[in-house]
């Protein structure tokens, strides 16, 4: 079971995931034009709020007893409580499943069973989890995007890189839908989706794993921080934490430096 999350969490997600919605859900309508869309790990709703603004008439949101239901954005009869670590107990079928930045909050040994149960609730996808080192509240099983393509490929969904190129340097959306975000559809239903086929021919796997440059630059900030001598909170910061994690953040301190360990 994922732990609950404060309030402020939610708050941010909301305003974050709001903007980057009404700038990427355009988009997803244009390639897949779904009637029904379910989300997994919605949240307050607020990527189900703008596709039923832009038509889709069946919307339904999933996340945890958790969430508070005052904060909805989605009218209340649109969302299920569920543990998402576990089997979902829905019945419905959509033409698109949706869940962004949630697998890596859930512990690696619910992986599995997690991709398990989006891929039951229909034949596209709409993904994003957070990458090795891009950190965040309760991050539990950051991943590079291969981890998930080999768990969607065991039930016969193949990833396609569709919106990244359009995303990368737009200021509308946030940098980790930008980084992260993927479809996967089921291989028999490919031909029903013709503009997500071109853009499935166009996908290069090789490519997949990339790192955003806003990522890249707050981590090289937080590095040189810790590097400045006058930070002396920050270095008791660092000795306070775990040794595996102060050991990394020690040898990245010193490559900063020039220096050998």
């Amino acid at each position: 079971m994922i732990q609950g999350y404060p309030p402020e969490f939610f708050e941010g997600l909301r305003k974050t995931a709001r903007r980057s919605a009404e700038r990427v859900v355009p988009l997803v309508l244009e390639l897949v034009s779904p009637s029904s869309v379910v989300d997994v790990g919605c949240g307050v709703g607020s990527w189900l709020a703008v596709f039923r603004e832009r038509g889709v008439r069946t919307i339904l949101g999933i996340d945890g007893e958790y969430v508070d239901r005052g904060r909805l954005e989605i009218p209340h009869e649109c969302f299920r409580a569920r543990d998402v670590t576990r089997p979902l107990d829905v019945v419905e079928r959509f033409d698109l499943v949706v869940t962004l930045e949630v697998a890596e909050h859930l512990p690696p040994e619910a992986a599995d069973a997690f991709v398990g149960s989006v891929t039951e609730l229909g034949p596209v996808v709409l993904f994003s989890a957070a990458v090795p080192g891009q950190g965040g509240f309760r991050h539990l099983n950051e991943q590079w995007p291969p981890y998930w393509v080999e768990r969607f490929e065991q039930r016969g969904f193949i990833p396609i890189d569709a919106l990244r190129d359009e995303l990368w340097e737009t200021t509308e959306v946030e940098w980790w839908y930008a980084q992260n975000v993927l479809f996967f559809c089921r291989r028999d239903q490919l031909d029903r989706h013709a503009a997500l086929k071109q853009r499935w021919l166009m996908t290069d796997r090789r490519r997949l794993s990339v790192v955003h440059p806003k990522l890249y630059t707050e981590k090289c900030r937080l590095l040189s921080e810790l590097s400045d001598p006058r930070n002396l909170s920050l270095r008791a910061s660092l000795r306070a934490l775990p040794g595996q994690t102060a050991r990394a953040l020690r040898d990245g301190i010193r490559r900063l430096r020039g220096m050998t360990p």
